[in-house]
């Protein structure tokens, strides 16, 4: 057959001459998606060479000699421009060139990448992202400290010892009531041998009148030479400047994880190609770790495999079997819901006892009773955080969903379990902090002046007590749990009760959960405790240490594997929702619960936010006249009006970039179904030429 009439043969050829039929002509931009090699190799190239100008060749997907044909064509386009374009084309060269060098080095000078890349050799990279997420928070807590260390800590030391010519400028108490700013000091005497490793542990005491807690920074501002520096407003804005910072941070590297899981939101078929195909992870060069691959993605496929029946189960049921487990359900969330809010009344109730009995005087318990009462909301939520686990993952096998969902479904109740138990212990502390019952001292100052005279710092001695215990009990598991189990697994294997037991999982999403319950703790803990992130860090810093022992010695990897791009956009999803909600309790403390008139820097203001008017109020009336303006209703109003504009937008631009990539999926298919009817046409050939 003639070529023109062979080509209108071709899949791909019919497939565009039916849709023809029904595409607009206005539409006729979307059909070189699918025009003949030939010609979209010269719209490609025609691309190329108009970019070469401002694009290296080596970012294209070419072969070595299209890569050499396209330099010449560089090369020989250089000749013809002047000499104040080819210089700034070499310098831009040399730029990108000095960029990825410096960016080569860098990574040799990145946190733990030895080690890093150790496990990820060894474990594959569903672990190594746990220990690069790890990494992440050690990064952006030691950032966090120094923000807070530069706008409050450092002027403060330069004036304590008189490195620079400048005084303190006390806040004056004049218009207070004397009653309020009375901070009872804690009683001297005979201190027994104990009292500091309670003091250690609980924040009280010797540390209490240190600069890690929100009493130690009781100064109005400090006095240069030329200007009086304001150290409330650079207080409030550590605060908001830090917790910006991590909101964009994750944001940043959120977003990328989501671009992967984004293009690989593919069907069903596609998945399991991409398993058989494309699952295997070439960084695993241990012999049992491939092993554990093997059985890893049998079980990523008997997962689809149980996925695609109860989909099936799903289309079969009948009115009655909907009803019967849509019931079933609900009374299984009502089964959860009462656990979570009997978890939420013990927290409460153990935070009301231990605030009203922690004001004992230490000579009248002993050692163990006074350093249980301290730290029994820490034992409540600790325990909590163990139990409900296993309760979650008891009832949702009765729920028939599929596997899949049954582990997102558990690690978001596990989640919300985890974050709630903070933000119900810092709420309870505000409304004991509120609560007056008719004292006229509390209506007084406005809050509860004779519990707790600088509640900031109480509250920052709670947020420190969970720090530690969180600690302690990460490191008391693996010492005192995993390594003995090892043992036991080790030299007692033929028990059969050992046998049951069996060797402790590295479970990626349970680890996950614990730092970032850490982290929650770190952010909220920030503004009453300033020091707090400088202790966090160290404590990610000796947990990677400890995890990594663990790893390699305690513990074995868990069967349910994560892959790298889902796992990293899972972590910081979940970080995500912990600085959401530690930002609602900071909202709420800095903007209505009054500040303490006995401590800290606020103590002439009613609230920590009372700050910001005061500054505006200082600045000239046009610059006030542009603040009030863009805080007010009629600047708000059509501002959100262009948000939503601008989102409707982007929503719009990927429904789009969706369509493209369904029209290109189209095209690799009808590519392949061209190449198989070409492999057709030339076997019949061949059998042609062969017959005669």
């Amino acid at each position: 057959s003639p070529p023109v009439n062979f080509l209108q043969e071709l899949p791909s050829y019919r497939s565009v001459a039916r849709r023809r039929t029904t595409i607009l002509p206005r539409d006729k931009q979307s059909g070189t998606l699918l025009k003949p090699a030939d010609s979209y190799g010269s719209h490609l190239e025609g691309g190329i060479t108009k970019n070469l100008s401002s694009q290296s060749i080596r970012k294209y997907a070419l072969n070595i000699s299209e890569k050499r044909r396209l330099r010449d064509i560089q090369e020989t386009q250089m000749k013809y421009l002047s000499e104040w374009d080819q210089w700034k084309q070499y310098s831009s060269k040399s730029w990108k060139r000095f960029l990825e060098k410096a960016r080569e080095m860098t990574t040799h000078l990145e946190l733990w990448r030895q080690d890093i890349r150790s496990i990820e050799g060894k474990f594959g990279t569903g672990i190594q992202s746990y220990f690069s997420f790890l990494r992440f928070l050690v990064l952006l807590n030691l950032v966090i400290f120094l923000i807070i260390f530069m706008l409050v800590l450092l002027p403060i030391l330069l004036t304590k010892y008189k490195i620079t010519n400048s005084t303190f400028v006390l806040i004056p108490f004049k218009d207070m009531d004397i009653q309020c700013t009375i901070y009872p000091i804690s009683s001297s005497g005979l201190i027994y041998f104990y009292s500091y490793i309670i003091d250690l542990l609980s924040g009280t005491g010797f540390l209490e009148e240190t600069s890690l807690f929100y009493g130690h920074y009781t100064i109005h501002g400090i006095k240069f030479q030329n200007f009086t520096y304001d150290l409330p407003l650079a207080y409030l804005i550590s605060t908001i400047a830090y917790l910006a910072l991590s909101l964009l941070w994750i944001v940043k590297r959120s977003v990328e994880g989501f671009k992967i899981n984004l293009i690989r939101s593919e069907e069903h078929f596609q998945s399991y190609c991409n398993k058989i195909f494309a699952g295997w992870d070439f960084c695993i060069t241990n012999r049992s770790m491939a092993d554990l691959k093997h059985s890893s993605l049998r079980y990523e496929l008997r997962a689809d495999l149980e996925e695609e029946r109860i989909r099936q189960k799903i289309a079969e049921r009948t009115s009655e079997e909907t009803i019967r487990i849509y019931s079933l359900r609900l009374f299984l969330n009502c089964i959860v819901l009462a656990v979570l809010a009997a978890c939420f009344y013990a927290i409460y109730i153990a935070t009301i006892f231990s605030q009203e009995h922690m004001k004992k005087e230490i000579d009248k318990m002993v050692f163990g009773e006074n350093l249980l009462i301290l730290y029994l909301p820490s034992i409540v939520i600790t325990l909590a955080n163990f139990i409900t686990p296993i309760i979650f993952a008891k009832i949702i096998h009765y729920e028939d969903y599929s596997p899949g969902f049954e582990i997102r479904l558990t690690i978001l109740r596990c989640v919300f379990m985890r974050l709630a138990t903070i933000c119900v212990l810092v709420f309870t502390l505000g409304s004991k902090i509120t609560s007056c019952d008719n004292d006229t001292l509390c209506e007084l100052c406005g809050y509860n002046q004779k519990l707790y005279p600088c509640w900031e710092t109480q509250v920052g001695q709670e947020m420190y007590k969970l720090m530690i215990f969180d600690f302690i009990m990460i490191l008391a598991v693996t010492i005192f749990v995993d390594f003995p189990r090892k043992l036991l697994v080790t030299h007692c294997s033929s028990w059969k009760l050992i046998q049951c037991w069996g060797q402790q999982e590295f479970a990626i999403p349970d680890n996950v959960l614990g730092i970032v319950y850490g982290q929650t703790i770190c952010w909220i803990g920030a503004f009453f405790s300033p020091l707090l992130p400088a202790i966090a860090t160290l404590k990610f810093i000796i947990i990677f240490y400890v995890k990594e022992l663990s790893l390699l010695y305690t513990c074995r990897p868990s069967p349910r594997q994560f892959r790298a791009s889902n796992s990293n956009f899972f972590f910081l999803l979940v970080l995500l929702i912990g600085l959401c909600l530690a930002i609602i309790p900071l909202t709420i403390s800095m903007s209505r619960i009054p500040s303490s008139k006995a401590c800290g820097p606020f103590t002439s203001f009613n609230t920590t936010w009372d700050v910001v008017p005061r500054t505006v109020s200082t600045f000239p009336s046009s610059l006030q006249s542009l603040v009030h303006g863009i805080t007010s209703e009629a600047f708000a109003v059509p501002f959100f009006m262009i948000i939503c504009l601008v989102m409707f937008y982007f929503i719009a631009l990927a429904g789009a970039h969706k369509r493209v990539v369904v029209q290109l999926r189209e095209q690799l298919s009808l590519e392949s179904r061209d190449k198989r009817y070409l492999i057709q046409k030339l076997t019949e050939a061949q059998k042609d030429v062969r017959s005669h």
